[in-house]
C-alpha cells in the first residue's frame, strides 16, 4: 500500500525520501527516482510532509517515536504528519498529541482499497483533522485518492476505518459459514459464490473473498493476511469497548480469526478462516 502511495507521489513530480525496515522493498521506488533513507528521521528531515503506512501500533510507534523516528528531528515549519495506517484509536490520539508537540500538523488519514487501487491512485481516504490541515495536504491527497471523506477531528477517520473493517471481518466469516453449509448441501460452490456476489447479501468484501475461498489458494493468493485481519478486528473491538459496547458478533469474529492465527496460518490469506471453521464445526458435530 505504501509503495502504491509513494509511486503516485513520484509520478506527480514530488521529491521523495523513503524508508522501509526491509530495505529491498523500497528498491522499486528508488528505481523510480526516490532516495532510500537509512532511518525514518533521515527520511523526514526537511520534508514538507511525512506519510506513514505500516502494519500496526508497534510499527507506527517505531516509525515516529523510535530513537531514529520522525519525531526525533525538528520538522520544517508547517510540516504535515499524515498517518495512513490502520491503527488503534487510542494510539492515534496519543500519536497526534506527540506529533503536534514535536511541531507537526497531524492528519488522521486511514485508507481503503487493495494494493492495486493504491497503485492506481484511487484510494478512498477517511480523514480526521482540522479543515486547515486537510487544505494544506490537499495537493498531495488528490494524487493518491479518488475520494475523501472528512469524519471530524483527529481520531474520527480511524474510528470509521475500524468500524468498517470489523464489519468486513464479520462478512468474511459469515460468507465462510454460508459456503460450508452450501458445501454440505452439495451445491456448486462456484455458483454459490457468484450468487452471493450478486444477491442481497453481496458486498465487495463478500464477492472478493467468497470466490477466493472456493478456489482455496490461501497460501499463495494473499491479498490480506489473517494476521492483519485479526489485528484490524481486535482494534475495532477495542474501539467498541471504549464506547462502552461489547458487540457479540464482533467478538465471535475476532475469535474465528484468532483461531486461524493460533493454528499457524497467520501469514496465509484471511480466507483461510473457512478451513479452520470447517475443522471446528466438524468436530463440534462429532461431539
Amino acid at each position: 500500500m505504501g509503495t502504491g502511495i509513494a509511486g503516485n507521489l513520484l509520478r506527480a513530480g514530488h521529491v521523495l525520501r523513503v524508508f522501509n525496515r526491509t530495505r529491498r522493498r523500497a528498491q522499486p521506488l528508488a528505481d523510480m527516482g526516490a532516495r532510500i533513507a537509512d532511518t525514518p528521521a533521515a527520511a523526514a528531515a526537511g520534508a514538507d510532509a511525512v506519510f506513514s503506512m505500516v502494519g500496526d501500533d508497534a510499527a507506527s510507534d517505531a516509525m515516529w517515536r523510535g530513537s531514529d523516528g520522525a519525531l526525533a528531528i525538528t520538522p520544517k515549519p508547517g510540516a504535515l504528519a499524515i498517518e495512513c495506517s490502520t491503527l488503534s484509536h487510542d494510539w492515534v490520539l496519543d500519536l497526534s498529541t506527540q506529533a503536534r508537540a514535536a511541531g507537526y500538523d497531524y492528519l488522521d488519514c486511514p485508507v481503503t482499497g487493495l494494493p492495486e487501487v493504491a497503485a492506481a491512485g484511487n484510494l478512498v481516504l477517511f480523514l480526521g483533522g482540522k479543515e486547515t490541515t486537510i487544505a494544506a495536504a490537499q495537493p498531495l491527497l488528490d494524487v493518491i485518492s479518488a475520494d475523501q471523506m472528512h469524519f471530524g477531528p483527529v481520531g474520527a477517520g480511524t474510528a470509521y476505518k475500524l468500524i468498517v473493517n470489523l464489519m468486513g471481518s464479520v462478512q468474511i466469516a459469515a460468507a465462510a459459514e454460508g459456503l460450508l453449509v452450501a458445501e454440505r448441501a452439495g451445491l456448486d460452490l462456484k455458483l454459490v459464490a457468484r450468487a452471493l456476489a450478486s444477491g442481497g447479501c453481496g458486498s465487495p468484501q463478500v464477492a472478493r473473498t467468497a470466490a477466493l475461498m472456493v478456489v482455496g489458494s490461501h497460501a499463495t493468493d494473499i491479498t490480506f493476511s489473517a494476521r492483519w485481519r485479526l489485528k484490524d478486528s481486535d482494534y475495532g473491538m477495542r474501539l467498541a469497548r471504549k464506547m462502552a459496547l461489547n458487540p457479540p458478533i464482533g467478538q465471535i469474529t475476532v475469535d474465528a480469526f484468532q483461531e486461524v492465527v493460533d493454528a499457524g496460518f497467520a501469514d496465509q490469506s484471511e480466507t483461510k478462516v473457512i478451513d479452520t471453521l470447517r475443522a471446528r464445526l466438524t468436530l463440534e458435530n462429532i461431539d
